[in-house]
């Protein structure tokens, strides 16, 4: 699926209309659901190829942030053979207590790939959890890009790249 494919593809299936408030707390009057397009095998599949091939050389593992991302690490480690691990929001109360699940080392290069970015807040979080490890994000690759000020919130939060496979003007928002 070539990227104008994929762009009509997510919006015809994710793409709403109305009142919504985003998680970083902003109105807006469209929504893009992630679960909508991250649940279609064809589009988690793209997504999957998209990520693999932005992987930069020698990345040890790929992130994705609870819950919206993991699916799409997940697809993007099958397509890559690169091991992936999940970056909880916060400790749970039980079981081993931990904010990362899976396996990740101090000294690790990381790729941290997250479903929509608005401001990057999550984004943000997640990568003082893994640097917290000891382990090192170099880039963050993101599925979808609202272009509300995301990348430039990340990039002023840590020296990190930044790469949108889609942004809200490829689906001609």
């Amino acid at each position: 699926m070539d990227k104008a494919q994929l762009a009509a593809r997510v919006k015809a299936v994710a793409f709403l209309e109305g009142d919504f408030v985003l998680r970083s707390g902003k109105r807006s009057k469209y929504y893009l659901d992630k679960y909508l397009f991250e649940t279609q095998p064809d589009v988690l599949e793209a997504m999957g190829e998209e990520i693999a091939k932005r992987l930069p050389a020698g990345t040890k593992r790929i992130a994705g942030p609870e819950l919206g991302a993991v699916a799409l690490a997940a697809a993007g480690s099958l397509k890559s053979r690169v091991p992936f691990f999940i970056v909880r929001n916060a400790k749970k109360d039980y079981g081993t207590s931990k904010t990362i699940e899976g396996k990740l080392e101090a000294g690790d290069t990381v790729v941290l790939v997250e479903d929509i970015v608005t401001t990057g807040g999550q984004v943000i979080e997640a990568i003082k959890n893994i640097s917290a490890a000891g382990a090192t994000v170099t880039k963050v690759i993101v599925a979808l890009d609202r272009l509300e000020g995301g990348k430039e919130n990340i990039l002023a939060a840590a020296p990190v790249e930044y790469e949108a496979i889609l942004t809200k003007a490829d689906l001609g928002i």
